[in-house]
């Protein structure tokens, strides 16, 4: 392992966050919002750091390693998720503790969409933008990171479409060089957004709300610069037009480009894990329309409007809420917690397990059925017409049973500091799967638990962002070993 080139690269994105704040940084000037220092202060921390871990180590070249690669992928979002607290910590205008800005950044950074912060609606606006930007940003370094690194380490990613029909959807490069297929990727996730946000222009939000909002639909995030998130422009296609944004967002990025490369739109209907995601997708909502109209929650065209919205909002593990879900049936929500265990696809924004995982995890269920029948027939497990390694679907039950430890352990250490069981269940399903909404305790904002809670959040959050094994994977001896 090469330690000189992981700090020469983590010095560079470092010096690159720090641009990041330049855009607030403006806004604060030309508004005269009394942040001008803070964020003046944090861009020079930040770039001065970058700098000096940069400088010693410039001219490494060693070739990267797996170990590298899970180190840089690690501390890329620990890092830049404490660095990208100074703008909050020094803000005036938001008084938060040490702990609650790490919270608010990698939650931004992670784009899971929970937040400390109340009274948005009377914030600077370079605070808020700052906030957005940390999302979008968080949301096209997980692309780049899913689709160019996890398949290098190994950990039951985007190695999965291996076991896919061949073509080059299901290639983890989609160009010959990880650098061309990122510049691709980023271009389809530049023109979703532009496209997110010339909508909600157009349906009535400002230029400044529908920018913000369109950063944090696309990154699947789920930050508002309202406190009443979406509910507060009470406009109907706006909620309509993000459940379809998000929706989107929640299919791997590759297919979005080779819509674009080939102009055809069956590369959906040809990929069976969009198919698996979309069809759970229509089962919970369908679901929870039923639900809603037979309790008397709400009449027919209401009960379809929010209940597509919540739940897609849920299930891709963007975090908007227009409604309060504890007047919800309990099962409503606590079964939309479930489904965002899954999230959506491999190489989209979303946290969870993704529905790659889930749809092997299914397949081998019903072979199994079919083994205890046919006990001396060869049952292959095929995706599509190819047959899945048998390694493939080790590594993922692998993660799916880590995945479940991990929640359980988190879940026992958030009751530990005085949370009853259901706020706990969803403040950890919340972090784990970049959710950011939680139920009970937790339905509106994290502010009133505790400071250690929130610290339990943010390694959760961390986890799920990562994937659980590439963060894990540090703290075993054999990783730093020569």
């Amino acid at each position: 392992m090469h330690f000189s080139v992981s700090f020469r690269i983590l010095g560079l994105l470092l010096m690159l966050f720090s641009s990041t704040m330049l855009t607030p940084l403006i806004f604060a000037l030309l508004e005269n919002d009394h942040d001008v220092t803070g964020f003046l202060s944090a861009l020079g921390i930040t770039f001065f750091s970058g700098l000096l871990m940069w400088v010693p180590v410039r001219n490494a070249s060693h070739e990267l390693q797996i170990r590298d690669g899970f180190l840089i992928t690690s501390l890329f979002w620990t890092v830049l998720g404490l660095f990208g607290a100074l703008p909050l910590a020094l803000s005036d205008a938001l008084n938060l503790t040490p702990v609650e800005a790490i919270f608010e950044s990698i939650s931004g950074l992670t784009s899971s969409g929970g937040t400390v912060i109340v009274g948005l609606d009377e914030l600077p606006r370079s605070i808020l933008l700052y906030r957005q930007l940390l999302q979008w940003l968080g949301g096209i370094g997980i692309i780049v990171v899913a689709v160019a690194v996890l398949p290098m380490l190994g950990i039951g990613g985007m190695q999965l479409y291996k076991a896919e029909t061949p073509g080059p959807s299901k290639n983890s490069k989609l160009t010959p060089r990880i650098t061309e297929t990122a510049k691709v990727l980023f271009i389809v996730y530049l023109t979703l957004t532009i496209a997110c946000a010339t909508t909600y222009y157009m349906l009535g939000m400002s230029a400044f709300d529908a920018i913000c909002h369109s950063f944090s639909t696309i990154a699947l995030g789920g930050f508002s610069t309202h406190d009443a998130s979406l509910g507060f422009f009470e406009n109907d296609y706006i909620l309509m037009a993000a459940s379809f944004f998000m929706l989107v967002s929640g299919i791997n990025f590759g297919l979005h480009y080779m819509l674009w490369h080939r102009k055809t739109i069956t590369v959906y209907s040809r990929d069976s894990e969009t198919r698996f995601y979309l069809a759970a997708v229509s089962v919970c909502i369908a679901t929870t329309i039923i639900f809603l109209v037979w309790e008397e929650v709400h009449g027919h065209q209401e009960a379809v409007l929010h209940g597509v919205f919540q739940v897609i909002s849920i299930i891709t593990t963007t975090g908007y809420s227009t409604e309060n879900l504890g007047e919800w049936p309990l099962m409503l929500p606590i079964m939309a917690i479930f489904f965002s265990c899954m999230g959506g696809c491999v190489g989209s924004t979303t946290g969870g397990i993704k529905a790659m995982r889930l749809m092997l995890i299914y397949k081998q269920g019903v072979r199994e059925l079919k083994q205890l029948v046919h006990p001396s027939a060869v049952i292959p497990l095929k995706v599509g017409r190819r047959r899945v390694e048998a390694s493939i679907v080790s590594a993922v039950w692998s993660f799916f049973a880590v995945y479940t430890s991990i929640y359980i352990v988190l879940m026992l250490m958030m009751m530990a500091t005085g949370l009853d069981f259901l706020t706990s269940f969803s403040a950890v399903a919340a972090a784990l799967n970049n959710l950011g909404m939680g139920i009970a305790g937790v339905s509106g904002d994290f502010r009133s638990i505790s400071e250690t809670a929130k610290g339990i959040m943010c390694i959760g959050m961390l986890l799920g962002r990562l994937e659980i094994f590439t963060l894990l994977v540090l703290f075993t001896p054999a990783f730093w070993r020569k």
